[in-house]
């Protein structure tokens, strides 16, 4: 099946709301955050109805206001791709887990290009988006573009208006990558950018970057594949230049410990390895470890999830995400029994 017949058959691909009318005694769950990982989300919970009658309500709202929600008790589960802290979590009464794992990557609307043709480096990018490079036939792009002709065309940079999971990941690793930028800029879910045009969600970055000539933005990879974007390759930690794909990807996930890392939050950005995408992360779920009642709703959440992890690992690669190893969601699973409990004390799963 095709990502816009995907997105046709939920019927909501504008507001970025993934709705489904529950039968009669189905249940149904709540559910808002990260754009990331919504095209997934939108495959599982259309899959999931399909094979047990019960739907899930998401909602695209960017990792900031899923984390609102949640907090605010609104939804019953919050997703973002900036996992939170041990204090952070412990301030709430929320537990954390892993969804999925994904790549962030640059797009660029670009005339006379092709897909994968440019190259970028995490210099190069960090100083475009700090507003030091400001045309495409910039030295510093030059250098790195043997036999590219590019134009003396100005470059407008989109970001994310939005607070953004997406944004944190981009930032965390032009920090790494880029002194001046973690010096000026910094890494978080919203920073002061110095230039630019924003969007709001991966969905509307996509759209400013195809409207925008000599534009560059940074998405999911599954909205690379969806709007059929032009993508730049990137030079890693070890100085390839990689395209991004899930084999990339999971390049990236290969020295993760999930078991030694509190919440379970792995930074994969500037993973080692040569094959590595260098802007590769996890996506989160959040839930308050104390559940109302008997915790059904709850229980509903983990049952949505558990099945993901074992019958969604096709479609998450067929849209170029990468499943958690089942070693990992053994340790989530567990995780479930250590931490969620409904109001009399007892665990949920």
């Amino acid at each position: 099946m095709g990502f816009n017949h995907i997105l046709k058959s939920v019927a909501v691909a504008v507001c970025g709301t993934v709705a489904f009318s529950a039968a009669v005694h189905a249940a149904e769950i709540t559910g808002a955050g990260a754009s990331f990982p919504y095209p997934i989300y939108a495959k599982w919970a259309e899959s999931y109805k399909a094979a047990t009658g019960n739907s899930l309500n998401y909602q695209s709202i960017g990792s900031g206001g899923g984390i609102k929600q949640i907090k605010a008790k609104t939804v019953d589960f919050g997703a973002s791709d900036a996992p939170l802290t041990p204090a952070e979590l412990d301030a709430d009464g929320l537990t954390q887990f892993p969804a999925v794992v994904g790549g962030v990557v640059p797009v660029i609307n670009l005339e006379g290009t092709t897909p994968g043709q440019v190259k970028l480096s995490g210099q190069v990018l960090g100083d475009i988006y700090a507003g030091k490079i400001t045309k495409w036939n910039a030295p510093e792009i030059v250098a790195l573009n043997a036999g590219v002709k590019l134009p003396a065309e100005d470059i407008t940079v989109v970001y994310r208006s939005d607070g953004s999971g997406t944004s944190y990941v981009f930032t965390s690793y032009l920090s790494k990558a880029n002194a001046d930028f973690k010096a000026k800029i910094g890494a978080g879910t919203a920073v002061k950018w110095p230039v630019g045009v924003g969007g709001k969600g991966n969905e509307g970055v996509a759209a400013n970057v195809q409207k925008v000539k000599g534009a560059i933005g940074y998405v999911e990879y599954a909205y690379v594949k969806k709007n059929k974007l032009n993508y730049t390759q990137l030079k890693n930690r070890e100085g390839t230049f990689v395209s991004p794909d899930d084999t990339a990807f999971k390049a990236a996930t290969a020295a993760a410990e999930w078991a030694k890392t509190p919440g379970f939050a792995v930074d994969f950005t500037d993973a080692a390895g040569k094959n590595s995408w260098p802007i590769s992360s996890a996506t989160f779920i959040l839930l308050h470890k104390a559940q109302a009642g008997d915790g059904a709703k709850g229980k509903e959440v983990l049952k949505f999830f558990d099945w993901a992890y074992k019958n969604g690992g096709p479609a998450a690669s067929d849209l170029d995400y990468v499943p958690l190893p089942a070693s990992v969601t053994k340790l989530v699973e567990d995780s479930w029994k250590a931490n969620l409990k409904d109001s009399s004390g007892k665990a949920i799963w």
